[in-house]
Formats: C-alpha cells, sequence, structure tokens
C-alpha cells in the first residue's frame, strides 16, 4: 500500500479512537500508532511534533473531498503532504448483540460515512447522527439497543458489536484517499505528485484557465482540481490542484514560476509519491 513512501519508523497520528479507516491506512506505515479525537487534533500534535507524522482522510470516492482537512493544510498549518494511501472502503452495519436491525431507531458515524450509505440508512427509517470518527460512531452505541453503528470490523471486535449487514455504501466502488502529512519535504523518486493551493488575483473570465494554461502547454498532466471558498467572502474561492511531478523537477519549476505571476496567493502543499494508478 505504501511501496514508494520512504518513512522511517516513527510515531504516527491518525483520526480514532481505535478501529477507524484511518487507523487501517495508518497501519501500513510501520511505526507506533496513536489516536486523536479529530483531524485537527492530529495536525496540531504534527506541528507541536508530538508525533512524527499524521494519517488522516482527504478524498472519497464516492463523497468527494475532506473539507476539513482540505481547510487546514491551506489555511492554519503549514505542514507537508509526504505520501497518499489509497484504502477501499467497505462498510458494515454495527448493532449490539441483542439487537437487530428493526430495533434501530438511530444510526451514528462520520458525516461522510452516512453519506456514502445514504440509501441504506433511509431504507431502515433510521435517523443518521454524526459523530468525529468511525470507530468513535462504534464505541458510542455500546450497549445501545436502539443505536447502530457504521464502521469496520475492527471496531466491531473492539466494541463487541455485530456485523448485522456488510457492503452497505451505495457504490460498491468505494475508495477513500489518505494523505501522510509531517513538517519534512520527501525527495524525488521518479513518480511523483504534486498538491498546490491557490487564489486567482481576481474574478474574470478565463482567470482559471490562464493560470493552469501552463500545465497543458508542458504536457503536465493534472490528476485533481478542486475549489473551496476562501472564507473571505462568498463567491471568492481557492483552488486545490494535484498534477504528476515533483516541485524540484525542472518543468515543475517553470509552471509554479508562471502560476506565481497569476496569482494572489499560492502554497505548495507538498511534492510525494503517488499511491496507485492516476
Amino acid at each position: 500500500m505504501t511501496e514508494n513512501l520512504k518513512i522511517p519508523e516513527c510515531l504516527i497520528g491518525f483520526l480514532g479512537p481505535a478501529g477507524s479507516y484511518a487507523e487501517e491506512a495508518a497501519s501500513s506505515i510501520y511505526g507506533e500508532l496513536i489516536p486523536f479525537n479529530s483531524i485537527m487534533e492530529v495536525m496540531e500534535a504534527v506541528n507541536l511534533e508530538n508525533v512524527d507524522i499524521g494519517v488522516v482522510p482527504i478524498e472519497n470516492s464516492i463523497e468527494g473531498p475532506v473539507g476539513v482537512t482540505l481547510d487546514l493544510l491551506a489555511h492554519d498549518y503549514d505542514l507537508k503532504i509526504m505520501g497518499e494511501i489509497i484504502l477501499p472502503i467497505s462498510h458494515n452495519l454495527l448493532l449490539n448483540k441483542g439487537s437487530s436491525i428493526e430495533d434501530i431507531e438511530t444510526v451514528y458515524s462520520h458525516a461522510q460515512a452516512l453519506s456514502q450509505c445514504r440509501k441504506f440508512i433511509e431504507n431502515m427509517n433510521a435517523q443518521p447522527v454524526a459523530t468525529p470518527s468511525t470507530s468513535g460512531a462504534a464505541e458510542l452505541v455500546k450497549g445501545k439497543k436502539n443505536a447502530a453503528a457504521i464502521g469496520t470490523q475492527r471496531a466491531a471486535d473492539l466494541y463487541d458489536l455485530k456485523i448485522a449487514a456488510n457492503d452497505i455504501q451505495d457504490y460498491k466502488n468505494n475508495v477513500t484517499r489518505f494523505v501522510v502529512i509531517g513538517n519534512e519535504d520527501q525527495e524525488p523518486t521518479g513518480h511523483d505528485k504534486t498538491s498546490i493551493v491557490f487564489s486567482l488575483v481576481e474574478d474574470r473570465p478565463g482567470g482559471l484557465y490562464n493560470a493552469l494554461s501552463a500545465f497543458a502547454k508542458c504536457n503536465v498532466n493534472l490528476t485533481k482540481i478542486e475549489s473551496r471558498p476562501s472564507k473571505k467572502k462568498l463567491g471568492n474561492y481557492i483552488f486545490f490542484i494535484d498534477f504528476q511531478g515533483h516541485k524540484a523537477d525542472k518543468e515543475v519549476k517553470n509552471i509554479l514560476n508562471n502560476i506565481k505571476n497569476k496569482t494572489s496567493y499560492i502554497k505548495i502543499l507538498g511534492s510525494y509519491p503517488t499511491e496507485g494508478d492516476d
């Protein structure tokens, strides 16, 4: 899962508690796993160097970007994306052992998991309630006859719950991309990706095309384009771009210099080994 990611044994923060999908992703890196209650807490721990790296979700193939991760990387922390981990996600409905699906009135899980299982929850006629993590939901419902959680097999084992239904996500091709964050840049491997965030000088026709045209001219492939509110005013956006190549590559340097002249703000979030096929 992380063949191209060269990180020595270390302390790894992840979105917990134990039994989360983030823990499963983090376990592919060699080191001691330390759970935190929110994505912000993971990033803060990395920022303060209480852990060496953190593993947090950044996007899902069904529900799209994890906004809090993007916003924290863009606005709040000067951390580096050091790698990515692509994890297939299979959601399970977790119940207490004395309960049945017919008993369930409330389903708890992370907001992304609830959205990914929307049809299943609606068919149950249950009320979805968001929690900070899937494993936190499993811990919360323990002992509650009328409550269920959506989570992992490991969460069911840890909190003595049963799996009442498997693969309950609306779409079977469900994959989450996690990023490894730290304070160090990664050296080029020859199979890299770079992530940046920028805002335009002004909102005008062709502004985004003008900023991104350098990629097409240099035949550099964009693998993701995402927009988020700038937090400054309605209708003002920042753009997250992933593209093939490392910031140390001569061609990428030229592209980034070109973009700097056409943007009011640009931040390189990291250059790192790619995981899987883009």
